[in-house]
């Protein structure tokens, strides 16, 4: 039977799933048969897997971390924003519906079984699972029916260690207040409490320290610093979206997004309010050179030399927001001076020229909106979701980045509508425009994809000029893209540039998980934590050369 440790925080975004992704490292180099749990992620960043199933993209970054294929099973609930109010509900990687928050209180105790049978499952493979809490075990007013924090954890008898953020503030108290509204065995089983994102001395620390561990009688196992390691973060609680550039610090006090320092080349990325997938852009933070800017409000966009509409979870809702915002407007006049306008996903459906909603899929209204007018274009929501992983390469391109022409890609499409050829009746993926539709340039189809495993590759989104759309997520990720869209983007300014050469995106990747591995033997009493489990450091059989 696998062992287990399980994370939990006083807080939302106390650093659990960095922490859980660290840990699944050490595992996996120490030998062991590593997966990651999180019974019920709330997440707008999600990835589909090889089975065409959706789950969290933190489990995924921490299954790579654990050297093992992601799968639905480590993440058996993902909850997906629409409202103030409601979520998507996916359950075993497959959507039952949107849900009010009422609702899914009252229907996640059915969903036990299902979360046991996925944990199971893992177990039977596995050595060691990892399982991250979700917010905080001390939600008293969530308790009742807990499968994601103390209840789950002993659902599957799992030890935990309670991280709390001292970067926010208050510390001592998020840890004492945390245990001392626990209730006796619910408390009983933290085994550990670890202080997280340090900044300063530590020796500061120690009498508050000596402190906390006589008031809540369980040791501090650590203190981890800020880590400075580039992995996707979990959600728009992210301080990408809210900073200058991917891969930077924060702002100042009294910047803007729109003042920070700019790269050779600056690429901005509209922040809508449901922004999704936003991870698409991270390939971009290992290129010296290129900002990457998550802007909000007109002020703040500036001259980019590329504009990307990213993914987003509520297509017309994020819209409407852009057009009242004033946004849109800009938009529309740097694409009239040949900025290079990208969209992916719901903001490729954006670039069209009519959103349909005629069965009230995203919000639950029925309705239908004017698009941007960039590509000829409809797009019309259905219940049916498409869910793949694929793999191809970039068509002919027009415009400025017709350097990407015929580079290889791979990724995976994830939406709830189809989009067409407009008046032609034809889906976009397998029309070409009508010979006596007049257009100011010719429109060209923008990638050629295939689900993995297939060989018939079709016609996927389309690019018009400058004008650039598809539903791919991870487009940026293959070795060469970003290099060659950068290297293109500062070609169009007149700049004979070459972005500095450096590994591949996924070697990229490796190497931050080693780090943050390393990070976490520095700072955690491993010893301890290996003790908790009724394991050994090094799993019998196992090579020491895996030990990074």
């Amino acid at each position: 039977m696998a062992k287990s440790i399980m994370i939990q925080g006083t807080m939302s975004n106390a650093g659990k799933s960095l922490l859980a992704a660290g840990l699944c490292r050490i595992f996996h180099q120490a030998g062991y048969r590593t997966a990651p749990f999180k019974s019920q992620n709330m997440a707008l960043n999600s990835f589909i897997t090889e089975d065409g199933l959706e789950m969290g993209r933190a489990q995924v970054v921490q299954a790579e971390a654990a050297g093992t294929k992601p799968r639905v099973d480590m993440n058996p609930i993902l909850l997906k924003p629409t409202t103030e109010v409601g979520s998507q509900v996916i359950v075993g990687g497959i959507h039952r519906g949107n849900m009010k928050a009422g609702e899914y209180f009252a229907y996640k105790k059915s969903l036990v079984p299902e979360i046991l049978a996925a944990y199971r499952r893992l177990e039977a493979e596995y050595d060691v699972i990892v399982i991250e809490g979700a917010g905080s075990p001390a939600e008293i007013n969530l308790k009742e029916g807990d499968i994601v924090n103390m209840g789950l954890a002993a659902m599957v008898d799992a030890p935990v260690l309670l991280a709390g953020d001292i970067d926010r503030g208050g510390v001592f108290a998020q840890l004492y207040g945390t245990a001392a509204l626990l209730a006796p065995e619910e408390r009983a089983r933290i085994k550990g409490l670890i202080i997280n994102k340090f900044r300063g001395d530590k020796a500061l620390l120690e009498p508050g320290i000596r402190q906390i561990e006589d008031l809540c009688r369980i040791p501090v196992l650590g203190v981890v610093p800020y880590l400075d390691v580039d992995l996707e973060d979990e959600d728009s609680l992210s301080g990408k979206l809210f900073n200058g550039r991917v891969g930077e610090g924060p702002l100042l006090e009294g910047q803007s997004a729109g003042s920070k320092e700019r790269g050779m080349v600056d690429i901005a990325v509209i922040r809508f309010p449901r922004i999704s997938n936003f991870t698409d852009f991270d390939v971009f933070s290992r290129l010296a050179g290129v900002t990457v800017r998550y802007v909000s409000a007109p002020r703040e966009l500036g001259n980019p030399d590329m504009v990307v509409l990213p993914g987003t979870k509520n297509t017309i809702d994020d819209l409407l927001w852009m057009r009242q915002s004033g946004l849109e407007a800009m938009v529309l006049k740097l694409a009239d001076r040949q900025v290079p306008v990208w969209g992916i996903c719901g903001g490729y459906q954006m670039l069209g020229e009519e959103i349909c909603d005629e069965e009230g899929v995203e919000s639950g209204s029925c309705r239908s909106v004017r698009g941007m007018g960039l590509l000829p274009l409809v797009t019309e929501f259905s219940e049916e979701k498409v869910r793949t992983q694929t793999e191809g390469a970039f068509g002919e391109l027009d415009g400025c980045l017709g350097a990407l022409s015929g580079m290889r890609l791979s990724g995976y499409e994830i939406h709830m509508g189809r989009t067409w050829i407009s008046g032609s009746g034809q889906a976009a993926d397998t029309a070409r425009l009508r010979p006596d539709r007049q257009e100011p340039e010719i429109c060209r189809p923008m990638v050629y994809t295939a689900p993995l495993g297939e060989k018939r590759f079709l016609a996927e989104g389309w690019n018009r000029g400058n004008v650039y759309g598809a539903y791919v997520h991870g487009i940026f990720d293959e070795p060469g893209i970003g290099e060659a869209l950068a290297r293109a983007l500062a070609a169009r300014k007149g700049l004979d540039w070459e972005p500095e050469a450096c590994m591949d995106y996924k070697a990229y990747r490796e190497q931050q998980y080693d780090r943050l591995a390393q990070a976490l033997r520095e700072n955690l009493d491993m010893e301890r934590v290996w003790g908790i489990m009724g394991l050994s450091s090094l799993r019998s059989g196992a090579q020491h050369g895996n030990m990074k």
